[in-house]
């Protein structure tokens, strides 16, 4: 599969630019990084970062989703939120399904899924959402998603998670506290839950999924102390 990397918020349409090397003014082509300049030193040229990008797509890498997903306790180096995501939306045209990834640097995954996939809201439909993240939404998108679907009262929206992001923190509470609040459901994502987000989200369905051995500990872990922070 190949996964498309938007750099425009705009729903199913992806614009790459390259830049074409072009001479120089005076006719010369321009130098190479590295090639020596006048005063004797290497002359490097500045390396210009792309925008943040949100990617999406419609299958996950294995390895990706076995490393961003594992339920870990701490979860050093998974910098990026995984968000599959379903929607039913009560027609013929059937769910639509795929998934969405950042890097906690720019717009969120839990924003960019109602720019981008579900950019025109109408409230004569019911909309039934269902996310699996690899993590739990910060304060600031647990604010928005709330804020949204007090406005949205035909979104209906269900948030399974393998892990839950800095749950100590009081801000964090407080946005989850404010998301189950207006009407979303929260839960941690079990074993059977892993198995099915495997079989629905990620590439080469061949390929066997065994869970890890503290999956199902790690899983009580959290539901108990989601449950402490939503009593």
């Amino acid at each position: 599969m190949q996964r498309e990397r938007e750099r425009e918020c705009v729903w199913g349409v992806t614009e790459v630019k390259e830049e074409e090397e072009k001479p120089a003014e005076n006719g010369e082509t321009p130098k190479e990084n590295g090639e020596a300049a006048e005063n004797g030193e290497p002359q490097v040229e500045p390396m210009e970062l792309p925008p943040f990008e949100i990617i999406t797509g419609d299958r996950i890498d294995p390895f990706m989703f076995k490393f961003q997903f594992k339920n870990v306790e701490y979860s050093s180096g998974r910098n990026k939120t995984f968000l599959c995501y379903l929607v039913d939306r009560g027609s013929a045209d059937g769910l639509l399904r795929g998934y969405l990834e950042d890097e906690h640097s720019g717009a969120h995954a839990e924003e960019a899924f109602f720019t981008q996939c579900l950019p025109d809201y109408d409230p004569a439909v019911k909309y039934t959402i269902t996310w699996y993240v690899s993590s739990s939404p910060c304060a600031a998108c647990a604010a928005k998603i709330a804020e949204l679907l007090k406005a949205r009262k035909s979104v209906k929206l269900s948030i399974f998670a393998a892990r839950l992001f800095e749950w100590e923190e009081p801000e964090i509470q407080a946005g989850l506290k404010t998301l189950h609040a207006a009407g979303c459901k929260l839960r941690m994502m079990k074993p059977l839950d892993f198995s099915y987000t495997w079989d629905t989200f990620v590439e080469g369905e061949e390929e066997a999924f065994n869970l890890w051995e503290d999956c199902k500990d790690n899983y009580e872990y959290y539901q108990d102390k989601l449950a402490d922070i939503l009593q």
